[in-house]
């Protein structure tokens, strides 16, 4: 019999595996994935292709430098966004993860839609 942290553990790699097994991101159209911590929230750029992180961001870094909230997601999404378009990189997939789409997640996406990112 296995305990309830194995099992939880293990929900929680199918659930990824589940979203992430049509999403495959490219140079031209790279992977948006999004990660949030008990504190914090991360997000990053992904060549899947060539297994390179193209750009990240997160709540900790020195252009946000806050706790994880909605507003930071708001403010990550847009700097994010600005951060995307240097590199010339307009449209991407978006990643959820394993988390529903909404809350902290929903604004980030929304906020880096309307900053001019594609997805």
């Amino acid at each position: 019999m296995e305990s309830s942290l194995k099992k939880r553990k293990k929900s929680r790699i199918r659930r990824v595996f589940r979203v992430r097994k049509t999403i495959k991101g490219t140079k031209e159209k790279p992977r948006l994935s999004i990660f949030k911590s008990n504190k914090h929230l991360f997000a990053q750029l992904i060549d899947d292709e060539n297994s390179n992180t193209l750009v990240g961001m997160s709540t900790c870094s020195k252009q946000i430098k806050s706790k994880k909230s909605k507003e930071s997601a708001k403010t990550l999404g847009e700097k994010f966004a600005e951060l995307a378009k240097g590199k010339k990189l307009n449209e991407v997939i978006f990643d959820r993860g394993r988390y529903k789409f909404h809350g902290i997640i929903a604004e980030f996406a929304n906020s880096a839609r309307k900053a001019g990112l594609k997805f």
